[in-house]
């Protein structure tokens, strides 16, 4: 991977970044975890016409608020009634409101799954019933229910952030050994693999020689993983290591996946570090986390248009109940154990300190006082 790659991305940050969401919403509830939590949820949508059901796994994280705002938006624009629903991270909750979607009425399923290989039953009604399910961000597994996947190309979010470590301290040429700790995402989420993946096959042959040294030894995915993404849980392991590694040597690298784990790396070293700063990366760009940015305690961000990936959604929604083909970029890499999924990936684009405004606040995804102290 040449350095170029950074450079390619920041050249179409603007083309990828001006797809806008338009139109109203409609209220939209996050249900608590509960066995029948999905019976109690009323629909959002008005009596006729077709209705698109849209099924996200919490408002705990601001880009699932971002990405169902944005979905809803965009579909209302083009004409759709849609059923919005938010399932506090509870499995059995999004299973019960996909059931109800179904039930009542669906034409068309999107679903961001909270746990990928946990739907099969809702999946399987969905089938009985022939209603399309697009999977949104993240995979369904082991389902062939699945019509199509939309998503970012999440080996690349990695490829990125690797890359972005590479140049940063020109691993290619030093003959420094920096000091890496890994950071990944949640072992339920298909994703959290690509990134991880996309990174340290970048980073690794660094590992192998010597350039990088991991002191915690934890390097395998199923070591460094985060269960939920949970902030907490990243800080409460980083501050393990930090006390156990760091405490009076320095940490000279953190590869966080996203920006909810970076947002705990960042915790723990606020409270437990006292050594040379490291470099951080993220991804999302979170208003927390930008603002870190702007401050100097995140280095970067891999930002993802939510609006680009909604737009592409609306279009793929329209495409399949237009009986027209859908339009898909990649029929070879995701599969979910009932075979490939064919998949639109949209390009995931570098951000930081330096480009952030013309990223987020002239395209209008934030405005100034958003990400203001």
């Amino acid at each position: 991977m040449k350095k170029k790659l950074l450079s390619v991305l920041l050249t179409g940050a603007m083309a990828a970044s001006m797809l806008v969401g338009c139109g109203t919403s409609t209220e939209t509830t996050d249900s608590a975890p509960a066995a029948d939590a999905g019976e109690a949820t009323e629909s959002t949508t008005t009596a006729g016409g077709t209705k698109v059901g849209v099924a996200m796994p919490t408002k705990d994280l601001q880009r699932w608020n971002q990405d169902g705002a944005n979905m809803e938006k965009e579909l209302k624009a083009a004409g759709f009634d849609v059923d919005l629903q938010y399932a506090s991270n509870d499995v059995q909750t999004q299973v019960s409101q996909i059931e109800n979607m179904i039930n009542s009425g669906c034409n068309v399923l999107v679903v961001a799954a909270i746990e990928g290989s946990s739907l099969g039953e809702a999946m399987d009604m969905a089938a009985e019933k022939n209603i399309p399910v697009i999977a949104y961000d993240r995979l369904i597994m082991n389902s062939d229910a699945v019509s199509y996947y939309a998503t970012f190309d999440n080996y690349k979010v990695g490829q990125v952030q690797g890359q972005y470590i590479i140049d940063q301290l020109d691993l290619e040429n030093t003959s420094d050994t920096f000091t890496l700790e890994i950071t990944a995402g949640d072992p339920g989420d298909n994703n959290a693999g690509f990134f991880y993946n996309g990174a340290m096959d970048l980073l690794k042959p660094y590992i192998e020689k010597g350039t990088l040294e991991v002191k915690s030894g934890q390097v395998e995915f199923a070591e460094v993983a985060t269960p939920s993404w949970a902030t907490e849980t990243a800080q409460s392991r980083m501050e393990t290591i930090l006390s156990s590694n760091y405490a009076s040597d320095d940490l000279d690298i953190c590869l966080c996946s996203n920006d909810s784990t970076a947002l705990g790396v960042e915790n723990a070293l606020a409270a437990n570090y006292k050594g040379k700063y490291p470099i951080i990366t993220g991804q999302d760009c979170d208003i927390e986390n930008t603002k870190n940015m702007i401050a100097g305690k995140q280095s970067m961000s891999v930002f993802k248009d939510t609006r680009t990936l909604a737009s592409q959604v609306v279009k793929m929604v329209g495409q399949i109940l237009n009986g027209e083909t859908v339009d898909v970029n990649d029929e070879k890499t995701y599969d979910n154990g009932n075979g490939i999924v064919p998949s639109y990936l949209c390009e995931p684009v570098f951000a930081d300190a330096n480009n952030y405004k013309e990223l987020l606040i002239d395209s209008g995804y934030y405005t100034e006082d958003q990400l203001a102290d």
